[in-house]
């Protein structure tokens, strides 16, 4: 086969696999920014149940949320993720279980916490809105 008639076949390939790689990209650094906010959220959650379990059952919730939301107890910044607020911050439920010991744990929960993708679509792939179950932590409480 002579050079000549396999001139810019590779030009057409490649503009004919761009839009698969494209995608493909796409939707990997999206589930990556998912995950990476699921994963901050849990941490906060975490943190929140921590803190708590060192507090007198039934007090310190608000800055539990905070602490859910902002990373700080007080309520000041930027939320840890983003369209993350205090209205997803369920009120904490402590409970006791046993009876020889006693054991006290806190939960705290995270509602109604989506993930919104920052490409709503591209090349006719839709990606919108992901909605996570409840993010919870429990921690057995120290009083």
């Amino acid at each position: 086969m002579r050079r000549s008639t396999q001139r810019g076949v590779a030009i057409v390939e490649f503009a004919l696999i761009l839009p698969m790689l494209l995608v493909m990209t796409f939707m990997t650094t999206e589930f990556g920014r998912a995950l990476y906010q699921y994963n901050t959220v849990m941490k906060s959650v975490r943190d929140a149940a921590r803190y708590l379990s060192a507090q007198t059952p039934g007090s310190h919730a608000n800055e539990a949320g905070n602490l859910v939301v902002y990373g700080n107890i007080a309520g000041t910044g930027d939320p840890v993720a983003a369209g993350l607020s205090t209205s997803n911050v369920a009120a904490p439920v402590w409970q006791t279980h046993g009876s020889d010991p006693v054991i006290n744990t806190v939960t705290v929960r995270v509602t109604g916490y989506s993930f919104q993708s920052i490409f709503s679509a591209a090349f006719g792939q839709t990606f919108g809105t992901v909605a996570y179950s409840d993010i919870t932590a429990t921690m057995r409480s120290n009083l």
